[in-house]
């Protein structure tokens, strides 16, 4: 007996109308009205973000290069991945560039694409572009103007284990760090 392959509805949503309800330095909030598959016009809200790099930065001797930072919403510290917004129309990849010497003082002579990955897809179009940054020349650090940052090193076995405890819990820096070790692995192969 052969198996069929079930057709695929149309799902698209289509804009009705769009309003601004709050512009932010970063975000933007916006209230549509949805037309729906069935004809029905239903109202979506959702963030409008201008994307993000995060950068899973390796040093020659295996170690990870990570941070410890307060995140106000959450009123705690966070151990992350080194990340930033992308500023309108910057190349992502300079964006990597740029925000690794600021936030880590660090530089990598080696840098690939990893993946892309939307984080909140039920109400913010948010991006998070990944690479992998090698062969690592400390510069010094020249954090932003209110950024505060600790910034330290970690094995990546370490780093998982880290997860698993608990003691890292920023999913951007969670996906990083499965996605490293399925690269230091060899199991998941990186562009060139």
């Amino acid at each position: 007996m052969s198996r069929t392959r079930p057709e695929h509805p149309d799902l698209t949503e289509t804009t009705v109308s769009s309003q601004k309800v709050f512009e932010g330095d970063l975000l933007h909030v916006y209230q549509d009205h949805a037309r729906l598959p069935d004809g029905k016009v239903k109202i979506r809200e959702y963030i409008a973000h201008p994307g993000a790099v995060v950068i899973i930065p390796l040093l020659d001797n295996g170690e990870l290069v990570l941070e410890r930072q307060f995140r106000y919403p959450l009123h705690r510290d966070f151990y992350e991945l080194p990340a930033g917004k992308i500023d309108s129309g910057e190349d992502p990849l300079a964006c990597a560039q740029r925000e690794l010497l600021e936030e880590t003082g660090y530089t990598a002579k080696s840098w690939r694409y990893i993946t892309t990955l939307h984080p909140c897809i039920g109400y913010s179009n948010e991006k998070l572009i990944y690479y992998l940054a090698q062969e690592l020349t400390f510069e010094g650090a020249n954090l932003d103007d209110g950024e505060y940052l600790e910034i330290f090193t970690l094995p990546p076995a370490e780093a998982l284990e880290w997860i698993k405890e608990g003691k890292i819990t920023d999913n951007k820096s969670v996906s990083g760090l499965f996605w490293a070790e399925k690269i230091l692995r060899g199991e998941w192969a990186v562009k060139e």
